[in-house]
C-alpha cells in the first residue's frame, strides 16, 4: 500500500441536531489529485477544514506524516492583521526560497501586493489566499472552490500551474471543465459518508447514478422483505418458539435499517416566473460607445438580441462586463451611438456578488419582504416553506439567518429570489458561483426552456457551451466579438479567423508578387496575352464567387438559429465546418478574379 501522507478516519459531526458527517474518511498520497464533490450542504468544506486542522470533529482521527506541509485554501479568507496583500502571501514562507514566486504569482492574479487587505473584495481577497497557498509547493493543497471570481484567462493560466505542481490534491470546484483536468480519483460526501472512486471527476456521474439506482433497488428489496416477515408474522407463527424468536429479531433488525435509511438529497425545483411574452427585438445597438476618462469599455459595438437568444458575455474582470449589461438593458447611457430596449420587457437578474442578500435577515423574510408567509410564484400564491423546500431548504432553515448559510444554500437563495419575478428577461451575473452540479445541471435544463431571453456572465466553459446560442467576448480596448454557439464555438472560431488573416496576408503578399511579376512580364513583352485557360477563368469566377456567397448566406442563417446549438448540434459543427471551408474557397476565388482583372487591364491597356 502506498504510503499516505494525510487521513482522516471514522468522522464525525453533528450541527444543530443533524448529522453533518456520519463515518466519512478520507486519504490522499504523495501526488495524488483528489476531487471532494457532494450536493451543497453536505459537508465538502466542513471535512476540507478538519483535514486542514482549522475545525476538530466530535469523534474520528486525523493524521497527518510528519514533515508533512499542508496548506488550505477557504472560501472566505481572513487577510485581518496584515499591512498590505505581501504581508499577508508570504507569512510563513522561506523568503529566500519562496520569496520570487508570492510576487510572480500576485502578479499573474492581477495584484501588486501593495494593496490595503481591508479595502480588497471579496475576489481580490481569494486571488491573494491563492498567491499564498500555491507559492509554498507543498506536499498537501486543500483548495475550496478556486476558480470562484477568476476570469477565464486566470482559470486556464490556474490550471496549468497547479498541474505544474507535485503536491498531492484535494479539490472542491463546481466547474466541470476544471475538475475533469486537474483530478485522477474522486471522493463523493453524501449523507455523512464518503465513498471513493480511483478515477477523475469524467467518470463520476455515470458512477453516481448507478450507485443510486442500486440503493433504490436494495431499498425495494428491503421493503419487500419486510412486507413478507410482517404477513408471517400475522398469519403464520407457530408453536417453534426459539426459530420463530430468531425470526422476530431478524424483523425488528430490517425495520431498524429501514427507520436508519438516509434517502439521498432530492432535487432543487426550478421554475421562472412568466411575464408574457416580449418584442421580437429585445435590444439593438448600433456604434455604441462608452468610456470612463481615456479608458475605452465599449468601442462601436454593433449588437442585435433577439427574443428566444441565449447570450453569454465573457470577458476578463475589469473588462467593463458589468458595465455593459447596464448599457444594454438602459440603466446607462451610451456617450455615442444608440441602444434601444424593445417593448413589454420585464427583468429579472441574478447579482453573482449576493449583495441583496443581508446576513441578518432570515430565509423566510428574504423571500417574502418580511411582511407575509406566501410568495407569488407564476401569479399563483404559495406558502413560503413549500417553495423553500423547492430549492432543498428544511422548515427548520425558514428562520435560519441568510449569514449562516454556506456559499451553495447562499446562491440557491439567490435563484429562488430571482425566479419569483415575473420576467421575460433574465440576466444572470455568475450564476454558477457555488451551485453544486446537479443544481448546475436543473439551471441549464430551465435556461434551455426558459421562453424569454437570456443575456449570461459567466467564466463557467462547460455551462457556456451547455447554455449559450452565442457569445460576446471582450477582445480588448473596447472591442467586443460575438461569435456564435458557445465558449468551445468560440475558440474555434477564433482560431479560424487567426488562420484566416495569416492566409490571407500570405496570399496578399502572393498576389502583389503575381502582379508586379505580370506587370514587368507586360512591359517586357508587349505581345502578352490571355490564355484561353484565363479568358475561361475570368468568365466563371464571377458566377462562382456569387454561388459561394449564396452559400456563404444560407450556413450563416443555420448558425444564426438559437437553437440550432441546443437542440441540433450535429448540424451545428457541420454547418460551423462547412463555413469554414466556404469562407476559405470564397477568398481564393476573389483573390484569382483580382489577379486575372489585373492582367486583363494591363494587357488591354
Amino acid at each position: 500500500m502506498a504510503r499516505q501522507l494525510l487521513t482522516l478516519d471514522d468522522i464525525h459531526l453533528t450541527f444543530g441536531g443533524h448529522a453533518l458527517l456520519d463515518g466519512a474518511s478520507l486519504s490522499i498520497g504523495p501526488g495524488e489529485r483528489l476531487c471532494l464533490v457532494g450536493r451543497n450542504g453536505s459537508g465538502k468544506s466542513t471535512l476540507l477544514k478538519i483535514a486542514a486542522a482549522q475545525i476538530e470533529p466530535d469523534s474520528g482521527k486525523r493524521w497527518v506524516h510528519p514533515g508533512t506541509t499542508v496548506r488550505y485554501l477557504p472560501q472566505e479568507p481572513d487577510l485581518s492583521g496584515y499591512k498590505t496583500v505581501l504581508d499577508y502571501a508570504q507569512d510563513g514562507l522561506d523568503l529566500d526560497m519562496e520569496g520570487y514566486r508570492v510576487s510572480y504569482l500576485l502578479e499573474r492574479l492581477g495584484l501588486t501586493g501593495a494593496e490595503d487587505p481591508m479595502t480588497l473584495s471579496g475576489g481580490e481577497a481569494r486571488r491573494a489566499a491563492l498567491a499564498r497557498v500555491l507559492a509554498a509547493e507543498p506536499d498537501i493543497l486543500l483548495l475550496d472552490e478556486p476558480t470562484n471570481h477568476l476570469d477565464l484567462e486566470a482559470i486556464e493560466w490556474l490550471e496549468e500551474e497547479i498541474l505544474g505542481l507535485r503536491s498531492a490534491l484535494i479539490l472542491i470546484s463546481h466547474d466541470r471543465r476544471f475538475l475533469t483536468r486537474l483530478s485522477k480519483a474522486t471522493l463523493w460526501l453524501d449523507r455523512g459518508r464518503a465513498r471513493r472512486m480511483d478515477r477523475g471527476f469524467e467518470a463520476f456521474e455515470a458512477w453516481r447514478d448507478q450507485t443510486l439506482e442500486e440503493e433504490e433497488r436494495d431499498r425495494h428489496k428491503l421493503d419487500r422483505k419486510i412486507a413478507m416477515e410482517e404477513d408471517w408474522l400475522r398469519y403464520g407463527v407457530t408453536a417453534r418458539r426459539k426459530r420463530n424468536q430468531k425470526r422476530l429479531g431478524n424483523l425488528v433488525s430490517m425495520r431498524q435499517d429501514r427507520r436508519d435509511y438516509r434517502r439521498a438529497q432530492g432535487t432543487v425545483t426550478l421554475a421562472a416566473g412568466d411575464a408574457g411574452t416580449s418584442g421580437k427585438r429585445v435590444m439593438e445597438t448600433e456604434n455604441m460607445s462608452k468610456s470612463f476618462g481615456s479608458r475605452a469599455i465599449v468601442k462601436d459595438l454593433s449588437l442585435r438580441v433577439l427574443r428566444g437568444d441565449r447570450l453569454g458575455i465573457i470577458g476578463p474582470n475589469g473588462a467593463g462586463k458589468t458595465t455593459l449589461l447596464k448599457l444594454l438593458t438602459g440603466e446607462l447611457a451610451p456617450d455615442s451611438g444608440t441602444a434601444i430596449q424593445g417593448t413589454a420587457l420585464e427583468i429579472a437578474t441574478l447579482d453573482q456578488r449576493r449583495a441583496e442578500l443581508e446576513p441578518d435577515v432570515t430565509l423566510q423574510d428574504a423571500l417574502t419582504g418580511g411582511d407575509s408567509d406566501k410568495v407569488i410564484v407564476n401569479g399563483q400564491s404559495r406558502h413560503v416553506i413549500g417553495y423553500m423546500k423547492d430549492f432543498l431548504f428544511t422548515p427548520e432553515q425558514a428562520r435560519q439567518p441568510i449569514g449562516r448559510l454556506s456559499g451553495g444554500e447562499r446562491g440557491r437563495l439567490m435563484l429562488a429570489r430571482a425566479l419569483t419575478r415575473p420576467s421575460n428577461l433574465l440576466i444572470l451575473d455568475e450564476p454558477t458561483n457555488d451551485l453544486d452540479l446537479e443544481t448546475l445541471d436543473l439551471l441549464q435544463e430551465l435556461l434551455n426552456d426558459y421562453p424569454g431571453t437570456v443575456i449570461l456572465v459567466s467564466h463557467d466553459r462547460d455551462f457556456l457551451d451547455r447554455v449559450a446560442t452565442s457569445v460576446l467576448v471582450a477582445e480588448g480596448k473596447g472591442h467586443w466579438q460575438e461569435y456564435a454557439g458557445g465558449y468551445s464555438d468560440m475558440l474555434d472560431q477564433r482560431g479560424s479567423a487567426i488562420r484566416d488573416i495569416k492566409e490571407n496576408a500570405t496570399a496578399q503578399k502572393s498576389t502583389k508578387s503575381a502582379a508586379k511579376s505580370m506587370l514587368s512580364a507586360t512591359t517586357s513583352d508587349a505581345k502578352r496575352k490571355f490564355s484561353m485557360k484565363e479568358r475561361e477563368a475570368l468568365k466563371t469566377l464571377p458566377g462562382q464567387i456569387e454561388t459561394l456567397r449564396t452559400q456563404k448566406a444560407k450556413l450563416e442563417a443555420v448558425l444564426a438559429d438559437p437553437k440550432v446549438f441546443t437542440e441540433k448540434r450535429e448540424l451545428a459543427e457541420k454547418s460551423s465546418k462547412a463555413l469554414e471551408t466556404t469562407i476559405s474557397a470564397l477568398a481564393v476565388a476573389e483573390e484569382k478574379w483580382l489577379e486575372l482583372e489585373i492582367l486583363r487591364e494591363e494587357i488591354e491597356g
